[in-house]
């Protein structure tokens, strides 16, 4: 990409989204006394039951710092480790039934200040803009 005034624009106007989706999260975890790295804890395990080395790899951090996370998040009762039926070395993680009842208000509250975020945008451009940034992503 080079670098003109349209490129720096574009890149500070995604710096300052991404900032706002930030707030956003941070405002909606902290009101459901979870940290942000929590949150997405919640938002990873929500559909999948990863093995604890996938999900470090998932959320760019060290197995380490990821047995910590799993750990306080266990302690409240919403996840729980789990051994892997395929290698006995390994454990999943899974979010229990109160780690679900957390997630779905979490969740909604969260879409709900993202979507005010976009409402200003017509649907077409609504559209539009999700398919940029599915485009984009799929290529990171």
């Amino acid at each position: 990409m080079t670098d003109t005034q349209d490129d720096r624009a574009l890149m500070d106007a995604v710096v300052q989204l991404s900032f706002e989706v930030m707030a956003v999260l941070h405002q909606v975890g902290a009101a459901h006394d979870l940290s942000a790295t929590q949150l997405r804890l919640l938002g990873v395990l929500r559909d999948r039951e990863p093995r604890m080395a996938d999900l470090a790899d998932g959320l760019g951090l060290d197995r380490s710092t990821v047995s910590g996370l799993i750990d306080r998040a266990a302690a409240r009762g919403l996840v729980e480790r789990f051994p892997d039926e395929h290698d006995r070395r390994s454990s999943r993680v899974r979010m229990t039934a109160a780690g679900h009842e957390l997630a779905v208000p979490v969740a909604a509250a969260v879409a709900e200040r993202v979507a005010a975020l976009v409402e200003p945008l017509s649907r077409a451009d609504r559209a539009t803009l999700r398919a940029l940034v599915e485009r984009a992503l799929a290529a990171w």
